[in-house]
């Protein structure tokens, strides 16, 4: 594939635990630059963790 990493178009939301990696402890969601996922990944992972916030999956504010 050319060196390149293939971009997750869909990030399930119930993948709790891919999901717990990419917010902070306060439960903000981590920005790209921490992460390096490109812009459509990022999107992908912002309506995941919204998705899951909202089926009760994880919580709205950290610990």
């Amino acid at each position: 594939m050319d060196g390149q990493r293939p971009r997750p178009m869909y990030v399930d939301y119930k993948d709790v635990e891919l999901l717990k990696k990419l917010i902070n402890r306060h439960g903000k969601i981590v920005g790209r630059r921490k992460t390096g996922c490109s812009s459509v990944s990022q999107h992908a992972v912002t309506q995941a963790v919204k998705r899951a916030r909202f089926m009760g999956l994880l919580p709205f504010k950290g610990d």
